[in-house]
């Protein structure tokens, strides 16, 4: 497998350089990411996908987190960059355009002595309709999450969730208000 790089930036989210992707979250370097949240509407109010990371990720293994997430490539714009890994995490392959909602920074010592520091674009859409085929390598479930349920999991249970996943679901919610 080739080396993956990541793209770092400054705090105004300036381009800073490239850095391989495990040096980059070993250094704890800010670097530009981007987190795909999908919602549809349903007879109970409004439901997220949501996918549970494969044990074997290199970080954060197990615990439920956005549609999916990662790293633009150097070259590639951010839509470009989730439709690819919406198709390669989570076998989606047909999604309406994506709406970017925020932006924000975040910092997080993370399991496996790596430290997350992104500058994280939030981005959405809604579907109706969905072919879902997960690759097991990215994740080991998905499933729909009921607005409600997920509130309230994050609230009682905020350790089934990713560091970052709560930032990213309050910055959708407040997109809708």
């Amino acid at each position: 497998m080739s080396q993956e790089y990541v793209i770092l930036v400054n705090q105004a989210g300036e381009r800073q350089g490239l850095a391989e992707k495990m040096q980059a979250h070993r250094d704890g370097r800010l670097h530009l990411a981007f987190s795909v949240l999908l919602y549809r509407q349903a007879a109970s109010g409004l439901e997220f996908l949501l996918q549970q990371r494969a044990l074997g990720k290199y970080h954060s293994g197990g615990l439920w987190t956005n549609t999916c997430c990662s790293h633009p490539r150097d070259g590639e714009s951010l839509q470009q960059a989730a439709i690819r890994r919406l198709g390669e995490e989570m076998g989606i392959r047909e999604v309406a355009q994506l709406e970017e909602v925020a932006c924000f920074i975040y910092r997080a010592e993370l399991d496996n002595d790596l430290t997350e520091h992104e500058l994280d674009y939030v981005l959405v859409a809604e579907t109706s309709a969905l072919q879902i085929v997960p690759n097991p390598d990215e994740v080991m479930a998905c499933r729909w999450w009921p607005q409600a349920e997920l509130t309230a999991g994050l609230e009682t249970h905020p350790e089934q969730f990713t560091a970052w996943f709560s930032q990213v679901y309050h910055k959708v919610l407040a997109s809708f208000e």
